[in-house]
């Protein structure tokens, strides 16, 4: 075992698939030529048809360079547990922010998978940040950690594969060999029972919430407020005798908020969790979940640390990424980009994230704690500890989890999670790419994790938002991709990786525009296709059906049918003309200074879903609400409606160059695409779109309407 490697590089054969990449490049840039040289001979519409293809060609660019090289890694648990007898400690930060939109729940039960996980029980803290200050998400963990004395030694005893109970509790598959042992069965109902008395006892508090006994334990939230409270920090469970087969450490923190300090939100948290675990237990790895993402993989911490272990270069690793899915949500369209774009940037640097200074120079960077600066030293030379005796530390963690700690500091600007953007993880992993690191891929059988996704299509649209948001914050600061090629140990591969995803905003902008040409087109009788009839039109149908089969086979590849790939055509094109539109938006107003971004927690709900539930006759419905989301594809549908109504009627300007087969193609292409949109218009409830988007929408479509005949007339 000893000579056995810890992991294996996987390089993948993707002659098809490069060749296919550059067929399509090629077509593009083809493309591209065709509208220069006839450029003189059209009017508006082939310009800004250019102007779109080039924006597409230049992101096909970034998406081919990025998936070129895909690699992937087999990892082998069992010979890291043969070669090392001591495992090195992890700090396990989880992160919830709101108990009604992440039900406290789902925060159990992703803390109750990670203290069950295949690890040494002594090696591992498991720290839970509370940013609402939520006397029920304490108590929720308080019982949660009783029940967890019963849970983790049931799960360990018959080797139970999935170890959040509501999903456990769910899925017979699971069993082990013994289940049908009389033992297991006693043991099961015991858990069971258990575990609906935990619910039972969560329910009642969150209905009472309001008149909550904020007595005892509970006494520390009397009168504080979600934005304005004191730093809270309980060990509510202490693994005091080092026992490895025990219940690792569990502490609540909820870091000091004041009105008139920024508190940096997620990135924030998660500085708070490093100095706060940098104290008490200082472990040298930590691992970062949300509250609603449960270890579906009991060894994902060894699947990891062969990784991190197995390596000769100990600067190989900054970070390894788990790809993220959903239990609750279809993950077609993420596995596709796991198994394309993602395993491409391993062969790079590595998958996105979702120093060693002096005494003197720690002060500086970390802040005045003197406790804190001594173990960021001890760290920073290779001494790490791992204390069993948590209480010790408790008089001086309060300080480091003070809203005024950062002050003359380097928190958030070189030193932890960085700030500046609302999507942390992205910017703090460019950040650690940028000095030379890479990072790596654990994706083992069965999924590290599973989610929870967004409660509905408006949260989800909402998230993209906040997502598209975010990446237009790094690429337009200073530390965005291309200064840190230039500047930094940024790979020129890698940065088109993180301008592939940076620049969704941006993108939003010929999205918007080339979906709305054909109807522009349509209306004023023009064209933006060469007609049927000359040859020039072979290179867009030759370039759309390739395409369209290329990410086609994807799907099938994969094992998903056509269905999802059709849907998943759709919804990309919804969500940039949309929710991408909107964060571009966000972003334009907040450099005028009109307004400033806001973290918008994504709503999740806890409902486990059983087979029979995924085939229910409303899956396939769009939900609505007047969100602003969704007044950009309103228009767009109602546009192409209105183009092709004319067109039937007559009614469009007379005179032009002639509208070709190429645009109705074109147009009835777009309004399939945006179909959930149109049912909408005609669906009443959630799965309706509200009157106001739809007024909303309706002037903005006669606004473009009458535009396009004005610009008729001016040209006549």
């Amino acid at each position: 075992m000893s000579s056995l490697p810890l992991y294996e590089k996987v390089i993948a054969k993707n002659t098809t698939q490069r060749f296919l990449d550059v067929t399509i490049l090629f077509l593009l840039l083809s493309l591209l030529f065709y509208r220069l040289l006839s450029l003189k001979h059209n009017g508006f519409a082939w310009f800004l048809a250019f102007l779109c293809e080039s924006c597409f060609t230049f992101v096909w660019v970034l998406i081919t360079g990025t998936k070129w090289t895909p690699i992937s890694y087999n990892t082998y648990p069992q010979r890291l547990q043969e070669r090392i007898k001591e495992l090195p400690p992890l700090d396990i930060f989880v992160t919830t922010a709101d108990p009604y939109l992440e039900p406290p729940i789902l925060t159990v039960n992703t803390v109750l998978s990670l203290l069950a996980v295949d690890y040494p029980a002594h090696r591992l803290a498991c720290y839970v940040s509370d940013d609402g200050c939520s006397p029920l998400n304490f108590y929720s963990l308080v019982e949660a950690s009783k029940f967890a004395k019963l849970w983790v030694p049931f799960c360990k005893k018959y080797n139970i594969g999935v170890r959040a109970p509501f999903r456990y509790f769910l899925r017979e598959s699971d069993e082990p060999p013994c289940a049908s042992s009389w033992e297991f069965q006693q043991d099961w109902e015991k858990m069971k029972e258990e575990y609906e008395r935990l619910c039972g006892n969560i329910e009642a508090a969150a209905n009472n919430s309001t008149s909550f006994d904020l007595t005892g334990e509970l006494e520390v939230f009397f009168n504080t407020e979600c934005q304005n409270h004191p730093t809270i920090i309980k060990v509510i469970w202490e693994n005091m005798q080092g026992l490895s087969d025990g219940i690792p450490h569990l502490i609540y923190i909820s870091r000091e908020k004041r009105p008139k300090n920024p508190h940096h939100y997620k990135a924030g948290a998660m500085n708070v969790l490093t100095r706060v675990s940098g104290l008490m237990t200082n472990a040298p790895f930590m691992l970062n979940v949300d509250c609603d993402m449960y270890a579906n993989n009991p060894e994902l911490v060894l699947h990891a640390m062969c990784l991190f272990l197995g390596s000769s270069d100990e600067r190989d690793w900054g970070f390894v990424q788990c790809p993220q899915y959903f239990y609750d949500r279809p993950t077609d369209h993420l596995a596709v980009l796991h198994q394309t774009l993602f395993k491409g940037m391993v062969g790079i640097q590595g998958p996105f994230y979702a120093g060693k200074e002096a005494d003197d120079e720690l002060l500086k960077k970390i802040g005045n704690s003197k406790e804190f600066i001594n173990s960021a030293a001890h760290a920073l030379k290779g001494k790490a500890y791992f204390t069993s005796i948590l209480s010790k530390s408790l008089d001086v963690v309060h300080q480091v989890a003070g809203c005024d700690y950062e002050h003359s500091s380097d928190w958030g600007k070189k030193v932890g999670f960085l700030y500046g953007s609302i999507t942390e993880d992205m910017i703090t992993g460019m950040m650690i790419h940028a000095k030379g690191w890479r990072s790596g891929y654990c994706s083992p059988d069965p999924r590290a994790f599973l989610g929870c996704g967004a409660l509905a299509d408006p949260a989800a649209m909402s998230q993209q938002k906040r997502w598209a948001t975010g990446f237009l914050e790094i690429l337009f600061s200073k530390t965005n991709p291309i200064f840190a090629c230039f500047t930094s140990k940024l790979q020129f591969r890698q940065c088109l990786a993180y301008l592939w995803i940076l620049i969704w905003g941006l993108r939003s902008i010929p999205e918007v525009c080339y979906a709305a040409l054909p109807a522009y087109c349509i209306i004023t009788n023009s064209s933006f296709l060469p007609k049927i009839q000359e040859l020039g039109i072979c290179i867009p149908v030759t370039l759309f059906v390739i395409y369209k089969v290329y990410t086609l086979s994807d799907y099938i590849r994969i094992g998903f049918p056509i269905d999802s790939w059709w849907v998943n055509s759709c919804m990309a094109r919804i969500s940039a003309t949309g929710a991408w539109f909107l964060g571009l938006l966000n972003v334009i107003l907040k450099f005028l200074g009109l307004s400033e971004t806001i973290f918008e927690i994504t709503q999740k709900l806890h409902q486990p879903r059983t087979p029979a539930d995924d085939c229910g006759k409303d899956d396939d419905k769009m939900i609505f609400d007047e969100s602003p989301v969704f007044i950009p594809g309103t228009t767009i549908l109602l546009v192409h409606v209105s183009a092709l109504a004319m067109a039937l009627l007559g009614l469009e300007a007379q005179g032009g160059q002639g509208t070709g087969l190429g645009e109705f193609f074109c147009s009835t292409y777009v309004v399939l695409c945006f179909l959930p949109f149109l049912q909408g218009l005609f669906r009443r409830g959630k799965y309706g779109i509200p009157l106001p988007t739809i007024c909303k929408s309706s002037a903005l479509a006669l606004l473009f309407v009458h535009l396009c005949k004005m610009s008729t007339i001016s040209v006549n």
